[in-house]
């Protein structure tokens, strides 16, 4: 795969900041790290349909975020990457099961989800929030805003936004599906009253739509970290992941790249 092109430039300075690290000692003993090394591939967990994080354009081709993100990682690794796409409930558990090296697919770090894997991060904030035709909902500031029972709400089957549905908006009626394009979708046609999502995907959908008399909230109702998602029992690999991620946040490709997907809408437009 193609490597972003400044990510070489860069690697130096990172193997600057890491030099003193036991990564070459540590690789002999991480399963995950035998395996890329051996191998010499890295494999990247993602939904493609997380638009800013990660989606596909009009010819097919994964873009966003976390897919720059990965490229670089594979860099700085000198492994080649391999993206492999799943619904995103399915990706935690392809972890676990050691068909994926590692998540980067918009997943919030939780208490819960610090049982099942290690996160490294957040190399971003979020929130929960909604997307709407109503003015009244788009007025929302607290969870209990939205508890109604004739209200139809829809969400990511698997995200933390469904399980923030179902604790804190019992009365409502909930729909859980598989993509955001199906979530907006049903917003936009009027089969639901609001999608609740994290902040990045009302965003996105006020821009593609701008037409459709989307609002979205102006705070969002929570804040949530997003990280990598890595296997528990690889303390090796975190590390390694953590010294690179260190790396990259000092020469400033996270803020480059938060600035490219979430600043600049630009990219909006290879979208299908």
């Amino acid at each position: 795969m193609k490597r972003i092109k400044w990510v070489m430039a860069l690697l130096l300075a990172a193997g600057m900041l890491l030099g003193g690290t036991a990564a070459p000692a540590a690789a002999a003993e991480a399963p995950a790290l035998e395996r890329i090394v051996k191998d010499g591939i890295l494999r990247v967990g993602m939904s493609g349909d997380q638009p800013p994080l990660n989606m596909r354009d009009r010819s097919g081709k994964l873009m966003g975020m976390e897919v720059d993100l990965a490229e670089a990682l594979a860099a700085a690794l000198d492994v080649d990457l391999r993206i492999v796409q799943k619904p995103f409930g399915e990706l935690l558990p392809a972890l676990e099961a050691g068909e994926i090296d590692v998540v980067l697919s918009g997943v919030s770090i939780t208490p819960k989800r610090a049982v099942e894997a290690t996160f490294v991060g957040p190399y971003v904030l979020s929130g929960k929030s909604i997307l709407t035709k109503s003015s009244l909902l788009a007025r929302a500031r607290e969870a209990k805003d939205l508890d109604e029972s004739d209200l139809k709400l829809v969400v990511l089957a698997g995200s933390t936004s469904e399980s923030f549905a179902r604790k804190y908006l019992p009365k409502a009626q909930i729909t859980a599906v598989k993509n955001y394009a199906e979530a907006v979708d049903m917003v936009r046609q009027d089969k639901a009253d609001a999608m609740i999502a994290d902040m990045p995907a009302c965003f996105l959908a006020l821009l593609r739509f701008p037409h459709d008399g989307l609002e979205t909230l102006t705070q969002p109702l929570t804040v949530e970290p997003i990280g990598m998602a890595v296997r528990a029992n690889d303390p090796q690999f975190k590390n390694l992941l953590e010294n690179y991620m260190t790396a990259f946040d000092k020469i400033g490709l996270l803020d480059r790249l938060y600035k490219k997907w979430f600043e600049d809408n630009s990219w909006v437009a290879a979208l299908p």
